[in-house]
């Protein structure tokens, strides 16, 4: 199975107070984005991750990645620090990718884009980075935490969407 998630900004407390997300502190917020993730990705899944993983100041990438499932893919953000990118446990790190599954293919970025690769023969936009501020548009679906209720998500459930 693939999941696509973003925004998950681990450590970062301003999160708490931008975005209002519903926790008393970073620590439960942490956790809660730990237990959601791992509920639904399982080991052997691939996730992608688009951006804005976690803060510089939160502790060792390494050890967070180790403790989540699956094999991860980082699409990098505007906010993801060195000690993000070059972190160990990525299975792949870029700032764009392409790919095909389930017949569609998926143009994967950090930020939303106006057009992309293939718009006009049905391609499909995932992003992050509005946490779920941006008006919809046809084939382009926010995959930020904010936007999907704290957990990742897969293709089929984005494409369910009224």
């Amino acid at each position: 199975m693939i999941y696509f998630t973003s925004d998950t900004h681990f450590a970062d407390p301003r999160v708490l107070r931008i975005d209002r997300r519903p926790f008393p502190d970073m620590a439960e917020h942490d956790v809660a984005l730990i237990r959601n993730w791992n509920a639904i990705v399982g080991k052997d899944d691939d996730i992608w991750h688009l951006g804005d993983f976690m803060s510089a100041k939160g502790g060792d990438c390494d050890q967070l990645l180790s403790i989540l499932n699956g094999r991860k893919h980082l699409i990098i953000g505007n906010c993801d620090p060195e000690t993000t990118t070059k972190a160990e446990n990525w299975t792949s790190v870029q700032h764009y990718a392409e790919l095909v599954t389930d017949e569609h293919l998926l143009v994967l970025c950090h930020f939303p884009f106006r057009t992309w690769h293939k718009m006009g023969k049905n391609s499909i936009n995932l992003h992050g980075h509005s946490h779920g501020r941006l008006k919809p548009m046809p084939r382009q679906y926010d995959v930020g935490v904010d936007a999907r209720a704290l957990r990742p998500v897969t293709l089929a459930q984005l494409l369910s969407l009224p």
